[in-house]
């Protein structure tokens, strides 16, 4: 039951502060919307920086087991249409997963104010996708799918352009679909400029 309630305990704040940021989200009004009183809190967490680092563990393992990081590498595709089907099911992810999007909110709110969440902003946003879709490539140069490149600097080029069109579906909801499409259609214009000619 005390996992439970810790587990409730961080549902709550992850979406209170991508809300309210850090600052904005207070403990009282927390335990409130659990129904518990401030001690109820601290018996799971000492302190509201606690409930915030223990989030911030938590939304790391959910990302790396849902999407994929650099210990969690997914497989690198069998065929140029396998990295546009693998890049739509990332990115289906990430815009409809409501953990994912309140934890890029809370990421983009807070990483000019805390340390930990400027780490992961740029890893998450830019150096940790360029890593992970690096080693994809390299792997599809391996298997004659693309032409032989630098692979970090052609995933810098296929990332940058798909992480922009993601903050855009947050910005702008009422542009999702339009932003997937077009996500897509990058991932084609990419195979057909990139892809090993046979």
């Amino acid at each position: 039951m005390a996992s439970d309630t810790k587990e409730r305990i961080l549902v709550a704040a992850l979406e209170m502060f991508s809300q309210n940021g850090y600052a904005g989200t207070n403990i009282r009004e927390l335990s409130a919307s659990l129904g518990l009183v401030k001690s109820g809190v601290y018996k799971h967490y000492e302190s509201k920086a606690a409930i915030w680092n223990a989030l911030l563990d938590e939304m790391i393992a959910y990302y790396a087991e849902h999407f994929g990081s650099i210990e969690h590498l997914p497989p690198v595709p069998d065929s140029p249409e396998g990295l546009v089907t693998m890049t739509m099911q990332m990115v289906n992810f990430t815009v409809h997963d409501e953990k994912i999007i309140m934890t890029r909110k809370v990421l983009t709110l807070e990483q000019f104010r805390d340390e930990r969440a400027r780490e992961l902003a740029t890893k998450h946003f830019l150096t940790g996708l360029t890593e992970l879709f690096a080693h994809i490539f390299a792997g599809m140069m391996d298997k004659g799918l693309l032409r032989k490149d630098d692979p970090k600097m052609l995933a810098f080029a296929y990332t940058a352009p798909i992480s922009a069109l993601i903050h855009l579906c947050d910005r702008e909801p009422d542009q999702k679909e339009e932003a997937l499409a077009q996500i897509e259609a990058f991932g084609r214009h990419f195979i057909a400029v990139y892809g090993a000619k046979q």
